[in-house]
């Protein structure tokens, strides 16, 4: 298997505690593997009222089609009356988020929230 071909299935843990699924995700979030992951987010988020976390720490690098995949994710959720948290103390990361204009239309933590697996 190439290079390619490891990257376009992105690696992601799902975990799901007490009505919130928790996706992390790992590695690069860009036009390569965004396809895949926003399918995943797509079944994840298909539900009425989804509560989605999704653990961005292990991401090593995000480009704007990573970022349009958030934000689809976000429509979707807030269309289904749910709710979507984003985790990352990535400066890099945030910085995008504020330069795009997004820096306040997602809840975002530095760390899984309480009551979160893992947290």
């Amino acid at each position: 298997m190439s290079e390619n071909d490891t990257r376009a299935a992105a690696a992601r843990t799902v975990r799901h505690v007490e009505g919130t699924t928790v996706l992390t995700l790992h590695g690069e979030i860009d036009v390569l593997t965004a396809i895949p992951v926003a399918r995943h987010l797509d079944d994840l988020t298909s539900a009425p009222h989804p509560d989605l976390v999704v653990d961005l720490r292990p991401v090593s690098f995000i480009d704007c089609s990573g970022l349009a995949v958030l934000c689809r994710t976000r429509n979707r959720v807030r269309a289904r009356h749910g709710r979507l948290r984003l985790v990352s103390a990535s400066n890099c990361f945030l910085r995008m988020l504020q330069a795009t204009g997004l820096g306040e239309v997602f809840e975002i933590h530095p760390h899984l929230p309480l009551g979160a697996p893992g947290a």
